[in-house]
């Protein structure tokens, strides 16, 4: 594939610096980072190289906009009136945003659109009505000791204080409004930590967030690496929240360093997703379902049905029909209209997705379709089915956030349970079935934050989302929102049953 930027519509580029207490600076070093379009491999932008000096500030900025008498008596009304105003000028750039993220991440247009812009609006939306529904609960005591009082009590529900936000490079704006939305609709404030690999539409973010009129510091971004970046946001003492979402190594290193603070984290993390498909399924859902499962957004995407389990009778049918959907999917950059799949998002990712399928393959496993990079420019891979590919291979254990799906043989149901439950992970799993009585069942057996029936990848900001196991801490998204990012507070007091007298 030989494409040039030259071929794509032309975008407004952020200026590479960092959004601290509402002013746009630079970075302490003056160091900048390349941006890589990863449709062509060409650079064609810069963001700041933030570090810890630059962190300091931004927190500092977040601490003294919570703290402020014009934050602490804001109206939740009026905070909820910031995330719409947000929403509305987000709106009437859709378009614009769009192609920057295409840009930027690589995915093909309509995605970045119809996906990532979608959830973008109706998060802030969604949000936006939440910052006025908090409430606490009335309780009446029973003390141990009868003193001769009335005791009464009521909880109410506290922001946690200033937020350390850190996003993934797979939905970049998408991810940075599920950190912002809920911090700022329920009272704290935020130090955003965009991927170092797509921090453009979260830096126009940081432009819109200003022209919507919100609070100087109450949302601050500070673009660069995860070190120093991270892991000085993670130890910073008045951060007193992590939200992140990302790899499990890295969610790991981030929960062992909050610990010496005690920080509250929500830690969304990797996944090895199971798609099981039964014999009595519509195939005609089915067999497109499981494919779109795995390899919709080329992969990148961490609840993706990278382990396809089929009952026996229908296995040759299933696999042979994803493997010509796959087949049949067009690569392309992102501004091709006929794109399906676009490009792995780096180099980096290209290298891990090849090295772990010639790894699989030299220990016998079987390329059905794929296995092999398209094209000789742009970081594009084919979609791959595998087969053959033994339960403790690294190819089964691994997360290879690629469009790479091993399907194994399922000749007893009865063996699902522990076969769909073999991994660490522990974030989604979809089953494909027309007998509602065994999809409950096996949904009940299954360790998975969510458990799709006839469906998968269907995320709503109404539902709660996370992961058990190693895929995670804490849950993301509807009423969960609400204990993720405030503390509860509990007031007793004492009445004096004689006052009246």
């Amino acid at each position: 594939m030989n494409v040039a930027t030259t071929d794509f519509p032309q975008v407004a580029i952020p200026p590479a610096r960092l959004l601290i207490g509402g002013a746009w600076v630079e970075a302490a070093s003056g160091e900048t980072i390349p941006v890589v379009n990863p449709s062509t491999e060409q650079v064609f932008a810069r963001i700041a190289a933030g570090g810890a000096e630059d962190v300091a500030r931004a927190v500092e900025a977040a601490h003294a906009c919570f703290e402020s008498a014009a934050w602490q008596k804001m109206r939740p009304l009026d905070r909820g009136r910031l995330l719409e105003r947000l929403a509305l000028l987000i709106e009437a750039e859709a378009d614009d945003l769009a192609r920057l993220e295409s840009w930027d991440n690589g995915k093909p247009l309509a995605v970045s659109r119809h996906v990532d812009l979608a959830f973008t609006m109706d998060a802030l939306r969604y949000y936006a009505g939440w910052a006025s529904k908090m409430a606490g609960e009335y309780i009446t005591l029973s003390p141990f000791v009868d003193d001769g009082g009335l005791y009464r009590a009521y909880t109410e529900r506290r922001p946690v204080g200033v937020v350390g936000g850190i996003t993934p490079w797979n939905f970049p704006l998408g991810q940075a409004i599920q950190k912002i939305a809920p911090a700022i609709a329920f009272g704290c404030t935020i130090v955003l930590k965009p991927s170092e690999e797509t921090s453009l539409t979260t830096l126009r973010l940081g432009e819109l967030i200003c022209q919507a009129g919100f609070p100087d510091g109450a949302v601050n971004i500070v673009t660069g690496h995860g070190d120093p970046v991270g892991t000085s946001l993670v130890a910073h003492p008045k951060v007193r929240k992590i939200a992140f979402t990302g790899s499990t190594r890295t969610g790991q290193h981030i929960l062992e360093a909050s610990a010496r603070q005690m920080k509250r984290v929500t830690l969304e993390l990797g996944g090895k997703s199971p798609t099981i498909v039964l014999a009595d399924a519509d195939m005609d859902q089915a067999i497109p379902g499981a494919a779109m499962a795995i390899f919709g957004n080329s992969g990148q995407v961490c609840t993706a049905g990278s382990r396809l389990f089929v009952q026996a009778e229908v296995y040759d049918e299933v696999v042979a029909g994803i493997a010509e959907f796959a087949a049949g999917l067009s690569i392309g950059h992102a501004f091709d209209p006929a794109t399906v799949l676009g490009p792995l998002v780096s180099a980096r990712q290209l290298e891990r997705v090849s090295t772990l399928v010639d790894g699989g393959r030299g220990d016998g496993a079987e390329v059905v379709t794929g296995g092999e990079r398209a094209g000789a420019q742009g970081f594009y891979y084919r979609p791959t089915v595998l087969r053959n590919v033994a339960p403790g291979a690294r190819l089964s254990r691994e997360e290879i956030f690629g469009p790479v799906v091993i399907a194994n043989r399922l000749d007893d149901i009865s063996a699902l349970k522990a076969a769909a439950n073999d991994t660490e992970y522990g974030l989604g799993a979809s089953i494909w079935t027309r007998d509602l009585n065994k999809a409950h069942v096996l949904a009940g057996q299954i360790d998975a934050g969510t458990v799709w029936i006839n469906t998968h990848n269907v995320l709503d900001t109404a539902m709660p989302f996370g992961g058990v196991k190693m895929s995670g801490l804490g849950r993301e998204f509807g009423t969960e929102a609400i204990n993720a990012f405030t503390e509860t507070r509990a007031v007793c007091m004492r009445l004096d049953p004689t006052g009246l007298e």
